[in-house]
C-alpha cells in the first residue's frame, strides 16, 4: 500500500532499497543516533542486514502485525527520493486494536513537514483498517518529535521510565495517543492546516 499526500509519500520497503537506505543513514548518522533504538549490552539477538530488514518487516505486514514504509518526497518534476522511514509496529487486534509509530526523517529535509505529513498518513490509513488507538513513544529531550505529535492533536498520556533501550541506554519516554474517534472526518491529514 502505497499513501501521499503533496509531495510527501510512503510506500512500501523493498530489497533495492538497500543502497539509498544505507547511504541517507549514514549522512544522518549524527542526526539521528541519540534517538535511535539500540541493544543493550546483553541482548542475544543479532543484528539484522537490511535485506533481513526488510524481509522480516513485509513478513509482520503480511502477518498483520506491522505497517513498514520508507518515507519519500518528490520536487516538482522530479522522481520521488527517500526521505525517511514510518513504521507502525506492535500491531495488536481482537479487543485492542492498536499500534505504535516510529519514524525517522532525513535532515536535509527537515522543516519541510515531512513527519507530520507521514504520520498523519499512517495514522489515517491506520484507522480506516479498523484499528483504534495511535501511540507514540518520544523521549522528552526530542522537540522536534514533540512538535510532530502537538501539530497532530496527539493527547499527552504520562512519562514511562526506562521505557527503551536508545542511544546505548534506558532512556525515559513520553506516551502520547490518538484514537479513531477523536479523529473527524478531515481525518489526521486535516490536522496539518
Amino acid at each position: 500500500m502505497s499513501l501521499a499526500h503533496g509531495p510527501v509519500g510512503l510506500r512500501p520497503i523493498r530489497r533495492r532499497d538497500a543502497h539509498a537506505w544505507f547511504d541517507l543513514r549514514a549522512r544522518n548518522g549524527s542526526w539521528t543516533s541519540e534517538w535511535d533504538a539500540t541493544r543493550p549490552a546483553d541482548a542475544t539477538d543479532q543484528s539484522l542486514t537490511f535485506e533481513q530488514m526488510a524481509g522480516h518487516l513485509r513478513g509482520e505486514a503480511r502477518a498483520g502485525r506491522a505497517l513498514p514504509w520508507l518515507i519519500t518526497w518528490t520536487d516538482a518534476g522530479r522522481r520521488p527520493v527517500l526521505a525517511g522511514q514510518m513504521t507502525i509496529s506492535g500491531i495488536v487486534w481482537g479487543s485492542a486494536r492498536w499500534g505504535m509509530a516510529g519514524y525517522w526523517v532525513d535532515q536535509d529535509r527537515a522543516g519541510r513537514g515531512i513527519a507530520p505529513t507521514a504520520l498523519a498518513l499512517a495514522a489515517d490509513h491506520m484507522f480506516a483498517i479498523s484499528l483504534h488507538r495511535l501511540e507514540v513513544a518520544i523521549r522528552p529531550e526530542n522537540t522536534k518529535s514533540l512538535r510532530v505529535v502537538e501539530k497532530l492533536g496527539f493527547r499527552f498520556e504520562g512519562a514511562r521510565p526506562a521505557y527503551m533501550h536508545v542511544d546505548g541506554a534506558w532512556r525515559d519516554h513520553l506516551m502520547f495517543a490518538l484514537h479513531a474517534e477523536e479523529v473527524g472526518p478531515e481525518g489526521v491529514i486535516g490536522r496539518l492546516g
